[in-house]
């Protein structure tokens, strides 16, 4: 079992910065593949970027590949997600998740989910 809780959503201006947290308690936190997750109103939840059990490798959908940076520290039970460059269409409510069995970059497969947590940006 893995509890998720995010925190670090606000309001902030276009071209502004953000950094999402996601704690994590339960023992199989350093075995599973992290991955963030948003939605937005009237819109499906999507991917936005996973990393591995180490740490060592990372994915990024096309619409944040250099501008979000996904990081975990499996001694603080923690992954990391840092938005700069943010525009009005990154506004959704953002998920982390744990996946024990595989990097994916769609939902399958992620069995724990956090409560999210809201980014809105302004222009």
């Amino acid at each position: 079992q893995v509890q998720l809780v995010e925190s670090g959503g606000g309001l902030v201006q276009a071209g502004g910065s953000l950094r999402l947290s996601c704690a994590a308690s339960g023992r199989t936190f350093s075995s599973s593949a992290m991955g963030w997750f948003r939605q937005a109103p009237g819109k499906e939840r999507e991917f936005v970027a996973v990393i591995n059990t180490r740490g060592g490798i990372t994915k990024y959908a096309d619409s944040v590949k250099g501008r979000f940076t996904i990081s975990r520290d499996n001694a603080k039970n923690t992954v990391y997600l840092q938005m700069n460059s943010l525009k009005p269409e990154d506004t959704a409510v953002y998920y982390c998740a744990a996946n024990p069995t595989l990097m994916s970059t769609t939902t399958r497969g992620y069995d724990y989910w956090g409560q999210g947590t809201q980014v809105t940006v302004s222009s």
